[in-house]
């Protein structure tokens, strides 16, 4: 009797179950997806714009929404570019510490009075310079303020603080050299930019263990001038009490001695190097391409970063669906460019097999002989501008993100329009015009190559590259 019971039950599960499929069956498909709709650029916000006396630049933009207001502090010259020979890297190390002691409080202090805020405050680095972001709720905005130029202007620097800092980017610093990605990254840094500051961006031991406590407060009061800085604030906050607050907090901020040397322009053309570090046993190898790129603020600019995106700048860009779904050589391959202030680079790689390690540089360099000779069809053209114009619109969607992009574009020389901007001039873009940019800096004979791998797997499928100078560093 149970069973015929549990027969029964599970014939009317089944039964059920299946239903909707019957019924979905009758459903009429649309034979083709809806059309896209049209893309939208982003509204152009409205920023208001002050100077203060002391030469610092204040940006306010106010948004609807949630109670909350957030700032990013932008320091022109602050970042890996103004780091000195012998400490390659020390900029990370300065901004890591920035809210870790003040005059005026500790690093718990500092924390626990930024989570009574309802947000947070930090710093973060780059080529051109340094952005120290705050946020908080709307009724705490003043204090929030407060506390952002309490952290950017005053830090102490404490010698526990900096002792624990070393001890941890030394730590972080053998993990990463034991990880062919890093090394492939320092060398075709050197390779695309030689000597110049853009090359000098991983640190060293040496560099770590010589950074000291003195040393960071002399960088500050060199890096941190309110002559070369701009403050973007952006949230429920009416611009007349955002530039008050403004002039409390920063209004008495002073430069002090000269300003730091702008950084030169990076190599517009270099001799390519092939160079193939040593790492015996290994299963796979890294591979890295790369030559001289571009300024932002060159005509090639937005032309660039759809044809980067085309040839390697996501999924479904040619690189990655050569290498990865056609030919199962990698997990994943990218390539495009890296753009900086006073100058950039091209650069694609990937991590393959050692037996495909030749095959998959020789599919790079087709991918990028078919960019600067044939035109990219129209569907791609249109496909890679939604992506472009998409992104861009969905990552500046939250007022974060407005402020972060607001600064970074002002560090690299881009105009506070050029938010607004950037989507209407993606959908202008032509084939041509990627075309060109392939053409002029994706051409194969002028890209240096970097292999980090086993030598005796990889020296006769380098062979047809060129001759590698071979290393163990």
């Amino acid at each position: 009797m149970k069973n015929s019971i549990h027969k029964l039950t599970l014939t009317l599960a089944i039964g059920l179950a299946l239903a909707p499929l019957a019924q979905a069956a009758d459903v009429k498909l649309p034979a083709a997806m809806p059309a896209y709709g049209q893309d939208k650029p982003i509204p152009a916000p409205k920023i208001v714009r002050k100077t203060l006396a002391n030469g610092l630049q204040v940006w306010v933009v106010e948004r609807d929404g949630v109670p909350r207001v957030d700032y990013v502090l932008a320091v022109r010259g602050a970042g890996y570019a103004a780091d000195d020979r012998d400490h390659p890297g020390f900029a990370n190390l300065l901004a890591g510490l920035l809210n870790e002691g003040t005059a005026r409080r500790d690093s718990r202090a500092i924390a626990e009075a930024a989570q009574g805020m309802g947000g947070s405050v930090g710093a973060s680095t780059n080529l051109d310079g340094m952005l120290v972001s705050a946020n908080a709720v709307t009724s705490r905005a003043g204090d929030m303020m407060q506390l952002l130029a309490e952290v950017a202007r005053l830090p102490s620097f404490p010698a526990k603080e900096v002792a624990l800092a070393k001890a941890n980017a030394l730590q972080s610093l053998k993990v990463q050299e034991a990880t062919p990605g890093f090394r492939a990254e320092r060398a075709i840094a050197k390779a695309v930019y030689g000597d110049h500051p853009y090359g000098r961006v991983q640190p060293t031991a040496e560099a770590i263990n010589s950074a000291t406590d003195a040393m960071m407060r002399a960088e500050h009061a060199r890096r941190f001038r309110p002559d070369q800085a701009l403050l973007v604030i952006t949230g429920r906050i009416k611009q007349s009490d955002a530039m008050g607050l403004a002039q409390q907090a920063f209004g008495d901020w002073k430069a002090e001695g000269a300003p730091l040397p702008t950084t030169a322009l990076a190599p517009a053309a270099v001799k390519p190097q092939h160079i193939l570090l040593e790492r015996s046993g290994s299963v796979q190898s890294t591979l890295r391409l790369g030559s001289p790129g571009i300024a932002a603020t060159t005509a090639d600019y937005v032309p660039m970063r759809l044809a980067s995106t085309i040839v390697g700048g996501g999924f479904s860009s040619r690189v990655n669906l050569n290498l990865r779904e056609e030919k199962g050589y990698t997990y994943g391959a990218s390539a495009g460019a890296r753009v900086n202030r006073e100058g950039g680079s091209i650069i694609g790689g990937a991590d393959v097999r050692n037996a495909v390690s030749g095959a998959a540089l020789t599919e790079f360099f087709k991918e990028y002989q078919r960019l600067g000779t044939e035109l990219v069809p129209t569907e791609e053209m249109a496909m890679n501008k939604r992506y472009v114009a998409g992104g861009y619109l969905i990552s500046n969607q939250m007022q974060r993100a407005v402020a972060s992009t607001l600064a970074t574009n002002w560090l690299i020389g881009l105009p506070a329009e050029f938010l607004g901007q950037y989507v209407p001039l993606i959908q202008k873009v032509t084939p041509e015009q990627v075309r060109s940019i392939g053409k002029k800096y994706f051409a194969p004979e002028n890209q240096s190559i970097v292999v980090v791998g086993d030598k005796a797997q990889l020296g006769e499928q380098l062979k047809p590259f060129g001759e590698f100078t071979v290393s163990d560093k």
